[in-house]
C-alpha cells in the first residue's frame, strides 16, 4: 500500500510537462508561431499570383498612415510595443518558475562588451553570406524582391527602423531560440530535434520572402543554436540579428536606386 504514491508523483510530474507544452504553444502562438501561418499562407498567394516570385515584393517597414506622418509615427511606435509584449510575458513566466527572468536566458548587461564583441563577429560572417544567398535566390527565381523599407522621407525615418531592428532581434532571439529550447530541453527533446525545430520555425515565419528565405534564416537559426549552446547566453545573438537587421534597413535606405546591385521593385 505504501508504493501508491508513486503513481501520484509521475502524474504530477507528466501534468508538469502538458503545462509547459501548453505555455509553450500558447507564446508561440501570440507571437512567431503566427508570424509563421501569415507567412505561409502569405507565400501560398505569391506563388499562386501571375508572375514570377523575383516581380513580386516583400516590403519589411512600410507607412501605415501615407500622408499623415504624425499618425505614421503613432502607428509605427504601437506596433514596435506591442510586437514585445511576449517578451514581457516570457520574463513573467521565468520569474513564476523560480528563475531570475530573462537573465536565466543570458539576457542581461552583465557582460556587454563580450555580448556586444561576439554579436558583431556573427554579424559581419552571417550578413555577407546571407545578402549573397538572397541575391542569388531572387537571381534563380526562388525568392521575392525584399524591401527592407519603404518609409516616407521624415525625420522619424532612420530612428524607427532602428527600434523596428531591435524588437525584431528581441523578439525573435528571446522567444525563438533562447526561451524555446528552455522549453524543449525540459520536455525532453533531444539537443538535435530541438535544434531543428528553432531553425525550421525561424525559417518558417521568413517564408513570405520565398524558398531563398526561409532556407536562408532556417541555416542562420542553425548557427544561432549552435552559437547559444555553446555561450550559453542569448544577448551576443540579439546583438548579431540587430546589428543585421539595422545594416539591412539603413543600407537599402541609403542605397535603393542609387547602385545597380540592389534589387528595387
Amino acid at each position: 500500500m505504501r508504493a501508491e504514491p508513486e503513481p501520484v508523483v509521475k502524474a504530477l510530474h507528466e501534468d508538469g510537462r502538458g503545462v509547459l507544452r501548453t505555455e509553450t504553444l500558447l507564446v508561440l502562438a501570440l507571437s512567431l508561431g503566427a508570424s509563421a501561418f501569415s507567412s505561409l499562407i502569405s507565400f501560398i498567394g505569391s506563388l499562386t499570383k501571375p508572375g514570377g516570385l523575383k516581380d513580386q515584393a516583400a516590403t519589411l517597414n512600410g507607412s501605415y498612415a501615407p500622408g499623415r506622418p504624425w499618425l505614421d509615427l503613432a502607428w509605427q511606435l504601437f506596433g514596435i510595443g506591442t510586437a514585445l509584449v511576449p517578451v514581457l510575458l516570457v520574463a513573467h513566466l521565468l520569474t513564476r518558475e523560480g528563475a531570475p527572468g530573462l537573465r536565466v536566458l543570458g539576457f542581461d548587461r552583465t557582460r556587454p562588451g563580450w555580448d556586444l564583441g561576439r554579436g558583431a563577429l556573427v554579424a559581419a560572417g552571417i550578413g555577407s553570406a546571407g545578402l549573397a544567398f538572397y541575391l542569388a535566390a531572387r537571381a534563380s527565381g526562388f525568392n521575392l524582391t525584399v524591401v527592407p523599407e519603404a518609409l516616407p522621407d521624415v525625420w522619424w525615418k532612420f530612428p524607427v527602423l532602428i527600434l523596428s531592428a531591435l524588437q525584431n532581434a528581441v523578439v525573435e532571439e528571446v522567444i525563438v531560440l533562447a526561451y524555446l529550447l528552455r522549453r524543449l530541453d525540459q520536455l525532453g527533446w533531444s539537443p538535435t530535434a530541438a535544434l531543428l525545430a528553432s531553425a525550421v520555425l525561424r525559417g518558417s515565419y521568413h517564408l513570405y520572402q520565398g524558398i531563398g528565405g526561409f532556407l536562408g534564416n532556417m541555416v542562420m537559426g542553425v548557427v544561432f543554436v549552435l552559437a547559444y549552446r555553446r555561450w550559453g547566453r542569448v544577448a551576443p545573438l540579439v546583438v548579431a540579428h540587430a546589428l543585421l537587421d539595422i545594416v539591412a534597413f539603413g543600407g537599402y535606405a541609403l542605397l535603393a536606386g542609387k547602385v545597380g546591385w540592389l534589387p528595387t521593385p
